[in-house]
């Protein structure tokens, strides 16, 4: 071979050679390229699912937040649920009524009895009934022979009465709760007297029922009398026989005594369950609301009881 030819053959291979090196250094650094992306696709996408998995956390936790804050806007707090307060005290209100059980009031109905009182749900009941209470009787007139009467429980006037409202109240006072307990009971006090003027003047005969007893007539004539009641047709108050009988059955007696003498019970009005409950209890029975404030010596009403004045009718 010519010196020529061996040279055209030696770049031919060393060019060869140049071709196989870059088409390997080529494909080295295709493949290192590819491997590299592999590692940043990997690193990315777990870095997506960390932030996705960090903003569903935070929408839950947003959703939470929004939801407390509607809840307390609304007055509703999930752990202590003012409507259920309320409802659950009423309902075992009514029941301890019904079984003489009223002594047994639990200290968490207290402050709601408290709050039924100062926020003016109580003389709404009062209002609400005394309206009933004036529909039924603008319907019906009583018989010209005297034989058609009403019962009213007059008991409650007692605490009502001027002569005995400054009594000390500690066990209030020292919550600031004496003037809501008060307001109550003038509450009721002007309630009954308004109702007992309206009837009185309407020609229906008024026999009043108490569970005092027969020896405090004279002082309780006086009250009564004091407190602006006058002209009633009889008071009937326990004679010594019947000091240990229950209420209710006192009531019973006496309401039989009457229908056997003739008598016609056209209504019987009380605030409490055992002079409503029994035979000959009348035509109709109407129960004055009573949120038992003379359970509330445990309760906690701070400063948030405060005298109101309140419009009744």
């Amino acid at each position: 071979m010519s010196a020529y030819g061996r040279h055209m053959e030696r770049e031919y291979s060393a060019q060869s050679l140049s071709n196989e090196g870059s088409e390997r250094a080529s494909s080295y650094a295709m493949e290192t390229g590819f491997y590299m992306s592999s590692f940043a696709t990997t690193i990315f996408i777990g870095a997506l699912i960390t932030v996705g998995l960090l903003l569903i956390a935070l929408l839950i936790a947003l959703t939470v937040m929004l939801q407390s804050c509607e809840n307390r806007s609304h007055g509703i707090v999930e752990t202590h649920n003012p409507s259920f307060d309320y409802n659950h005290c009423q309902i075992l209100s009514l029941h301890m009524e019904l079984n003489g059980e009223a002594d047994r009031f639990p200290s968490m109905c207290r402050v709601v009895a408290l709050q039924y009182i100062k926020e003016g749900q109580y003389v709404r009941d009062l209002n609400s009934t005394m309206s009933m209470i004036q529909n039924y009787f603008s319907g019906i007139t009583s018989a010209h022979d005297g034989l058609d009467v009403v019962l009213i429980d007059i008991d409650d006037i007692r605490s009502s009465n001027p002569r005995h409202i400054n009594l000390p109240l500690p066990q209030y006072d020292q919550y600031g709760c004496s003037d809501c307990v008060e307001e109550a009971k003038h509450l009721k006090h002007r309630f009954i007297l308004r109702l007992y003027m309206e009837l009185n003047a309407s020609g229906w005969p008024l026999i009043l029922l108490s569970r005092k007893p027969e020896a405090d007539r004279n002082s309780f004539i006086e009250d009564l009398i004091s407190a602006g009641f006058r002209a009633w047709s009889t008071l009937i108050m326990r004679s010594e026989d019947e000091l240990h009988m229950e209420s209710r059955d006192y009531f019973s007696k006496r309401r039989d005594a009457m229908q056997r003498e003739g008598f016609r019970i056209i209504a019987s009005i009380s605030s409490h369950m055992d002079a409503l409950r029994g035979p000959f209890s009348g035509e109709r029975i109407f129960k004055l609301p009573n949120p038992i404030y003379h359970n509330f010596s445990t309760s906690n009403c701070g400063r948030t009881c405060r005298r109101r004045r309140y419009h009744i009718g």
